[in-house]
């Protein structure tokens, strides 16, 4: 079992930066592959980035390509999404997920578990 709590969420101008975290209980943090989703208010949940379990690799939706960078710490069982350059269009409600093994995962089905959810509002 794995619990995941997000933090970093708020309100920024357009132009601006925010850094959101994940923090994960259990001890084998280390064994899951981590992705960021975002949801906005009636839209579908979509894929933000994704991150193998050893941090190796990562991938981005083309939205953010070039302004979101997923990172992770095994160390500390946390892993972030540093988000530069927001648009409006990036309001949503973010979402860390998990899924038991090393390779990316893109899908909202594929993942394990979830954290609750942090709001992030870009304002024009």
């Amino acid at each position: 079992q794995v619990q995941l709590v997000e933090s970093g969420g708020g309100l920024v101008q357009a132009g601006g930066s925010l850094r959101l975290s994940c923090a994960a209980s259990g001890r084998t943090f280390r064994s899951y592959a981590m992705a960021w989703f975002r949801q906005a208010p009636g839209k579908e949940r979509e894929f933000v980035a994704a991150i193998t379990s050893s941090g190796g690799s990562t991938y981005y939706a083309d939205s953010v390509k070039g302004r979101f960078t997923i990172s992770r710490d095994n160390a500390k069982n946390t892993v972030y999404l540093q988000m530069n350059s927001l648009k409006p269009e990036d309001t949503a409600v973010y979402y860390c997920a998990a899924k038991n093994g090393p390779l990316i995962f893109t899908v909202p089905r594929q993942a394990s578990y979830w954290g609750q959810g942090t709001q992030v509002t870009v304002s024009s």
